[in-house]
């Protein structure tokens, strides 16, 4: 895949989707993510549809469930030919293993299997959230570490971080680990609900897989304009 970022298309229906995309060249291939909000709406009909207009998909579904249900829930996932899909890696490793299994059953038909990745911890959370609320004494960097050996260990490809925790991870798991990073700002004066950022710039020179972009290119009065910005900061060019 070339090196795009990834647009977070967190709207509440198809037409919302329509009318942002309509910003962009219709030949335009891009990589989305779709997350709860808008598949809870649209259903697996909205994956169908921007496959048909040639994105590549990333289903942010962030599954936790028991390795049964998760599994039989990933092969109805991998029918619908998303490129990238999760997990919460706090579901375990019989889950993942399970998730991963389901997920090459359904998508057999497509002749590869879609990227699987696991959350470690949101980018949202804080090192005293981690403390304080989920009683992990070690620590945020402690907690996405174990996270992200557990998931390498389970077959994943990766794992959802901070660019912060880049690096770490990488020499906790191997060089190929997939690190999709949201949490994306070019400007980091604008922060929204997310704590642990950085621009596109530092997460390329960090060595990020994949970065979500959002509200920057959502939000934008240019969405076009503003995601040819972020893609040139991203790609170095």
């Amino acid at each position: 895949m070339m090196k795009r970022p990834i647009i977070a298309l967190d709207f509440s229906n198809k037409k919302e989707v329509d009318i942002f995309l309509a910003n962009f060249p219709e030949n335009e291939s891009l990589f989305v993510k779709v997350g709860m909000e808008l598949f809870y709406q649209e259903g697996p009909n909205i994956v169908t549809w921007l496959k048909s207009l040639n994105h590549d998909v990333f289903l942010d579904l962030k599954l936790h469930d028991i390795p049964n249900t998760v599994e039989s829930a990933m092969r109805g996932l991998g029918k619908l030919g998303v490129d990238m899909t999760n997990v919460h890696a706090a579901g375990g490793k019989e889950m993942m293993i399970a998730a991963r299994r389901g997920l090459e059953a359904g998508a057999s038909q497509f002749g590869k299997t879609p990227i699987l990745i696991a959350v470690t911890q949101l980018t949202s959370t804080s090192n005293q959230e981690v403390r304080e609320e989920q009683l992990i004494i070690e620590g945020l960097e402690a907690s996405v570490c174990q996270y992200a050996k557990l998931a390498n260990d389970s077959g994943l490809d990766g794992v959802v971080c901070s660019a912060l925790e880049v690096d770490m991870i990488k020499q906790k798991t191997r060089k190929d680990f997939v690190c999709l990073t949201p949490g994306i700002r070019p400007n980091l004066n604008t922060l929204d609900d997310q704590k642990r950022t950085v621009t596109p710039q530092m997460a390329r020179e960090i060595g990020s897989t994949f970065i979500v972009v959002g509200r920057p290119i959502t939000k934008s009065d240019h969405p076009y304009e503003s995601y040819l910005s972020i893609k040139k900061q991203w790609s170095g060019e």
